[in-house]
């Protein structure tokens, strides 16, 4: 009986269909496969060889028993050869699964169910499916879906392929794929008829380059249909320094264009649609029937040249704000802040508008001729070249080379909106040139800082409710025309692999006026506005976005910022400036990374300080050489970071933290801070490690000038560890404050004399103070009382203390007054009468201070073990209070 469920796929089939068609055949058994009229000749000859499974051809079908199409590799209707018309007519149950970007509006087929993953093959989403769902494969199918995957990616590579399809491959690889018949089919043997072929091709070559892209037009003229010819192109752009190619092939009244690519600036898919053709970016093809050759190569190039737009314009790698300084500003004002923003080069204004550069070199020199009072227009370079934001790279490079100009002020109706620097230049060209090479030496590629893109990693690693924030964000950013970036601890923990949903913002713009158009978006929305620091926190719940990671979700913005010190160990003076700058005030290069949220360039990664290598290669290290002088809390960070993390600290930035302990910088912080650092340190290290990396590096001496690393200070260290490791393997609801434990282990290692000065030194909080004193002096005395197992007296002994003191007498005490600890924790502290007021009113007692009284007497026989149960509590009351019975 035939089955009125198909399997289908586009004319012209390759080998991602066939084994796109396998894997929907495991997912629906009961489908039958059905293959076009036109299969390449490899595929063909595949089938032919090794029969992998019982197929019909679109001829033996009657359309009309149809219910269900389960279409793969496509979703282009007009690919689909006789199946186009009850694809589009809606009479039928459609299911897809494509890889393919959406193709042209007006040809895209609507389904009930699609699966449409970017990823380099169809195949590796039906990998995907057969592994998740646990489905037995044969090495003949591991085979089959193997050669699909090789196919689309060029053997994995092509720019489209992607982690998955790797993971895919080995997958398959361990269910037996074998790869001599994936090579012996995805190689590419020329016959003479292709070597004819090809010369003809090349022979009719045609150069087209637009913005520095070049695109190979190639034509030729066949009698009957050339099923391979996508090979030819692909050994075309091999032999060729192009970066794309269209191929022309015109036979039997109809020509057939085969589109391939190198660069995402040439996507072929945009000139495809013109033709109603299909595939992805990087690779496609159509097939145009009653217009001659000519007049289709004409119309192609004209969309080539408007389709393919320049790699970068200037705005796209500028840097914005810049620092300027007016044109009446003294030569002496325009040293300091050079100094103070770390500059080499300040575009001079008159009145608002750009008026010329004021270089370091000349500021020098100036000061050096005596002209400290003089204004900054009389040296400025007025002749210097400017750009415009629209500007072509090309251009730029240009005009630095040319005019050994290292510094290209950006114009907007004459007043500055931005800067190209000889850095910003370098590091787009070393970028393009990797790119255009498509180097896939791994520790090379992690260096680019811009090219890359994550999407698909945030969008496996984040849960789908972030995400939707994420691309909100996005959304709202292109709305106000701004730009906007995931940054922090987030993202540098991605790469790392581990989750971290604290979702910091930085916008550039206005940070509280983006908060705000989040609240325009969702209702229910909770915004909180800092207008000192231009920043705000978003808060979500559950009924602004369902599935949330906890109920109150908060996500803080910021205004992208750069920031100076006016003296070592201040607090910094903060000013408005673009993401570059934002994130050069960070303190570690491993926490300078970004994630573009714009809609157009979502995912992409951006890294200016070599952030990828050192998380690579496990490394702290401080991004200028100053960073500690401005900042000492940061030397605290850097071991925090090392040891949390499990990286090294580099030789340069531990030897500049033993300098900024030389210059006793850390004298000047405020007690506070280093305090706070502190107890980061002992919340999310491992301490031992942590205590000793402070005492190598001389910061003890910054908490306190007395504090020594001494053998009793590391062992009660780790055996404060090992009790909370205890403690927390019990699993109870109590939180407790775990740091301040280990400060109590701390204050009690010196001198009695100095623990309050200690206390006073890191500025601790009262309440907390308090509780370390009270840990550090009542310790022993409670060692001296818990020398028993009487449970009543361990009770009252411990009744009264808080648990973090507890667990601090546990960590120095020996194994039966732990016990004593461990019982009362676990067992004592729990225990009450099982009775209450209203029971002893129901027994006639009145209720006053005797119900106290009777409480206390029920738990102290409760503790000794004589009631066992409410029943002889009942009694007990009877027999010893009875003279209160009314």
């Amino acid at each position: 009986m035939e089955t009125n469920n198909l399997i289908i796929c586009h004319i012209n089939a390759d080998f991602d269909c066939l084994s796109s068609m396998l894997g929907a055949k495991k997912i629906y058994p009961d489908a039958t496969i059905v293959f076009p009229s036109t299969v390449q000749k490899k595929v063909r000859e595949f089938i032919e060889t090794f029969n992998p499974f019982v197929f019909k051809k679109s001829s033996d079908i009657n359309i009309k028993n149809i219910s269900r199409l389960i279409i793969v590799d496509t979703r282009v209707a007009s690919r689909l050869g006789p199946f186009k018309e009850i694809v589009t007519s809606g009479k039928v149950k459609i299911h897809i699964y494509d890889h393919h970007p959406v193709p042209h509006k007006e040809d895209s087929i609507k389904a009930e169910l699609e699966i449409i993953e970017e990823v380099g093959a169809t195949a590796t989403i039906f990998t995907e499916i057969i592994k998740k769902q646990n489905i037995p494969i044969t090495p003949m199918d591991a085979t089959i879906l193997c050669l699909g995957i090789y196919e689309e990616t060029g053997s994995l590579r092509f720019p489209t392929t992607t982690e998955r399809d790797l993971l895919a491959v080995a997958y398959l690889l361990r269910r037996g794929a074998n790869l001599n018949i994936v090579a012996e089919y995805t190689k590419m043997e020329l016959t003479h008829e292709d070597f004819v072929l090809l010369n003809e091709l090349i022979a009719s070559a045609k150069d087209i380059i637009h913005y520095g892209i070049k695109v190979k037009i190639v034509k030729a003229s066949r009698r009957d249909y050339v099923t391979d010819a996508a090979t030819l192109a692909h050994r075309i752009m091999d032999m060729e320094e192009i970066d794309g190619i269209v191929m022309l092939i015109e036979t039997d009244g109809k020509v057939v264009i085969i589109c391939r690519s190198k660069l995402p600036e040439f996507d072929v898919t945009q000139l495809l649609q013109e033709f109603n053709g299909g595939g992805h970016p990087f690779a496609g093809s159509a097939t145009v029937k009653g217009v001659p050759l000519e007049i289709i190569e004409d119309k192609i190039i004209e969309i080539i040249k408007k389709s393919i737009k320049p790699q970068k314009l200037v705005k796209d790698i500028m840097t914005f704000p810049v620092i300027t300084i007016d044109w009446q500003t003294t030569i002496k004002q325009a040293e300091l802040m050079m100094t103070r923003y770390g500059v080499n080069v300040l575009p001079v204004l008159k009145e608002g508008i750009y008026y010329g550069l004021l270089s370091r070199e000349v500021v020098e020199k100036a000061i050096l001729h005596g002209f400290r009072k003089s204004k900054v227009y009389e040296f400025a370079t007025t002749d210097a070249k400017t750009t415009t934001l629209e500007t072509p790279l090309s251009e730029i490079e240009k005009v630095m080379v040319e005019h050994n100009q290292r510094f290209v002020p950006v114009l907007k109706d004459k007043k500055i909106c931005g800067c190209i620097t000889r850095t910003d230049l370098l590091r787009s060209l070393y970028e393009e040139i990797l790119r255009r090479k498509k180097i896939k030496d791994a520790e090379v590629t992690e260096r680019l800082s811009f090219g890359k893109n994550i999407e698909n990693l945030i969008k496996e690693r984040f849960p789908k409710s972030i995400l939707k924030i994420l691309k909100t964000a996005g959304e709202i950013a292109e709305e106000l025309n701004y730009k906007v970036y995931i940054v922090g601890g987030s993202v540098r923990d991605l790469l790392r692999g581990e989750k971290n949903l604290d979702i910091d913002l930085v916008v550039e713009g206005d940070g509280i006026k983006f908060a705000k158009s989040f609240a325009e978006k969702f209702e229910n929305l909770k915004v909180v506005i800092h207008k000192r620091f231009n920043t705000a926190k978003v808060i979500f719940n559950m009924q602004v976005i369902p599935n949330l990671p906890w109920e109150h979700f908060i996500v803080d913005i910021a205004t992208a910022r750069t920031e100076y010190y006016e003296r070592p160990a201040s607090l910094p003076k903060v000013e408005t400036s673009s993401i570059k700058k934002d994130l050069y005030r960070r303190d570690f290069t491993i926490n300078t990374l970004a994630v573009k949220l714009n809609p157009k360039e979502f995912g992409l990664l951006i890294d200016y300080f070599g952030a990828q290598r050192d998380i690579k290669e496990k490394v702290i290290r401080v991004l200028h050489n100053l960073s500690f002088v401005e900042d000492p809390t940061r030397a605290f960070r850097a071991i925090r970071f090392a040891e949390r993390f499990k990286f090294h600290i580099s030789k340069h930035t531990q030897k500049l933290i033993k300098f900024a302990v030389r210059l006793n910088l850390f004298e000047k912080l405020s007690g506070s801070r280093i305090y706070e650092e502190i107890l980061l340190i002992f919340k999310e290290t491992e301490p031992t490690n942590s205590i000793r990396l402070l005492s190598k590096y001389g910061l003890l001496k910054a908490i306190h000038p007395e504090l020594k690393l001494t053998q009793w200070l590391e062992h009660t260290i780790h055996s404060i560890k090992e009790t909370l490791t205890w403690y927390n393997f019990l699993f109870l609801e109590e939180k407790i404050q775990k740091e301040i434990i280990y400060i109590m282990g701390i204050a009690m290692s010196m001198n009695e004399k100095y623990r309050d000065s200690l206390i006073k030194r890191l500025s601790i909080p009262s309440y907390q103070a308090d509780l370390i004193r009270k840990g550090v002096t009542h310790a022993h005395k409670l060692m001296a009382q818990l020398n028993t197992e009487e449970p009543l007296r361990i009770y009252r002994t411990l009744q009264s203390y808080e648990i973090e003191i507890l667990l601090f007498t546990m960590a120095l005490s020996n194994r039966n007054i732990q016990k004593a600890i461990s019982r009362y924790l676990l067992e004592l502290r729990h225990i009450k009468p099982s009775i209450g007021g209203k029971e002893l009113i129901e027994m006639g007692l009145k209720p006053g201070p005797i119900f106290k009284k009777i409480f206390n007497t029920l738990l102290e026989e409760k503790l000794k073990g004589n009631l066992k149960s409410p029943m002889e509590e009942k009694k007990f009351v009877l027999k010893n209070f009875n003279y209160l019975l009314s």
